[in-house]
């Protein structure tokens, strides 16, 4: 009895009674809603404490300045796939299904990511000398950012914890040093630092959040010399991952193509217009990763005991749930788009707020997108993620070079939406393997099935 107590999640006592007798006595609902709650509970400290540390920013540095900056984040962001090899769900999945090989999994996984980020910065150095020739403000900050990426090999220690259902710790540790570098970004806002000033303290932050990772593996799981790579291993993620890391590549290249080639066709101050929406809108980004991080385990289960009908229902819930989340996000987003902009941002930015109101609706396929991801993974079929994710970029980059000469700022916002759509959506169509999950999808986006629900439920 006293064992049931204190294994009892705090959080079951405020839920309505009829909810709760439904929960309780479902020990596998509760360690997913938990986990969920955990890395809510991230994502909304950091959508508050950041937007209003971010605002606050983007207001003091101005268009220019923080176009600069982001800039050179999208630059960075282009080599990630590289750094991080896609081994991120493939290491959960392999963790899951066999939880004994967990210490070679991490080994060989961290030497990988650490050979990855060494590369990623190496192409960092010669595509700065090839595109950044002129302006060494904007180089010196792509240099220290890339430096980052080496660092992102600690986040194997994540991927044991997203495993285990465990993600309270690693949230622990990354909103302590979340915080800390918020109060340090603050601090240089109110004493006029120069923009390099807050290029480091980025630096800084990825250097403590690796060095956090490995203490909260070593406090929670184990030692770290338990870790035993091995090669046949290493053949084996990257034989499973390359698909993904090219789909890494393409999604990149779609979700931050446009404040590239705004910035090269453009200039910095288009980047910050176009940045201050696009961070309004991809706050919300967290929603699905959350939820799906913490579910998939669950729907890898179904397909593990090969009930495939538990298997799809758990599916088209999840893509119910994104359709339903994306609307109660963007309708209010569209209409209140040039008030939240000038509210937040400043008179400086009021261009952004048509591009807001756009690039909002973006969100309904990267819900749809982060979802079905987990399917491809699920059916090891890696090849067709990166098949729909390459169209997207494709998709992308052409509407780009056509939209934004004809239409500048808001031609990018155009295009980020119809090249999401590509890739969430009207791929599923052209693929005999996914045309069942373009069915589901449709049967999501169907609002009158949803009120056929409701008034049922009533």
């Amino acid at each position: 009895m006293s064992s049931k107590i204190t294994t009892t999640p705090f959080w079951l006592q405020y839920l309505p009674s009829m909810l709760r007798t439904k929960v309780e006595h479902r020990p596998n609902l509760i360690k997913i809603l938990t986990n969920i709650g955990w890395l809510f509970s991230e994502r909304v400290l950091r959508m508050g404490i950041g937007l209003v540390v971010g605002v606050w920013l983007a207001r003091y540095l101005g268009p220019e300045q923080f176009g600069l900056l982001n800039y050179a984040l999208a630059f960075v962001s282009l080599f990630v796939a590289i750094a991080t090899l896609g081994l991120q769900d493939i290491a959960v999945r392999d963790m899951v299904n066999n939880p004994s090989e967990a210490p070679e999994i991490l080994g060989t996984s961290f030497l990988l990511r650490l050979f990855g980020g060494l590369t990623s910065l190496v192409l960092i150095f010669a595509s700065i000398n090839y595109f950044q020739t002129d302006d060494t403000l904007a180089s010196t900050i792509i240099v220290i950012i890339g430096f980052t990426l080496i660092f992102q090999a600690s986040e194997v220690v994540k991927c044991w914890f997203e495993s285990q259902v465990m993600s309270k710790y690693i949230v622990w540790m990354q909103n302590g040093v979340f915080l800390i570098g918020a109060a340090i970004k603050v601090f240089l806002i109110l004493t006029h630092a120069p923009l390099l000033a807050f290029v480091w303290v980025i630096f800084l932050e990825a250097l403590a959040i690796a060095v956090g990772m490995f203490a909260v593996y070593l406090w929670k799981a184990g030692q770290l010399s338990a870790w035993r790579p091995k090669l046949a291993r290493a053949k084996r993620l990257l034989r499973d991952s390359w698909p993904l890391i090219l789909s890494a590549i393409a999604v990149t290249i779609y979700m931050r193509i446009d404040q590239i080639m705004l910035g090269q066709m453009m200039g910095s101050k288009a980047v910050g217009i176009y940045t201050a929406a696009v961070r309004i809108s991809e706050v919300w980004y967290f929603i699905p990763v959350a939820i799906v991080a913490s579910v998939f385990p669950a729907i890898l289960d179904a397909k593990k005991k090969k009930n495939e009908s538990l298997y799809k229902q758990r599916l088209q819930k999840l893509y119910d749930l994104m359709v339903l989340l994306t609307l109660a996000v963007a309708l209010p987003m569209t209409f209140l788009s040039d008030w939240i902009v000038v509210l937040l941002f400043g008179h400086a930015y009021t261009d952004a707020g048509v591009i807001l109101a756009i690039h909002i609706w973006a969100t309904l396929f990267v819900f749809l997108g982060v979802a079905s991801e987990k399917w491809f993974l699920a059916e090891n079929r890696q090849i067709l993620s990166f098949q729909r994710t390459l169209l997207g970029a494709l998709v992308n980059i052409g509407l780009n070079i056509y939209m934004i000469p004809k239409f500048g700022i808001i031609g990018a916002a155009y295009a980020t939406v119809i090249s999401q759509a590509f890739a969430a959506l009207f791929f599923d169509v052209m693929q005999k393997a996914t045309r069942p999950m373009f069915v589901m999808k449709l049967r999501s986006l169907n609002i009158l099935r949803f009120a056929r629900h409701v008034q049922g439920d009533k």
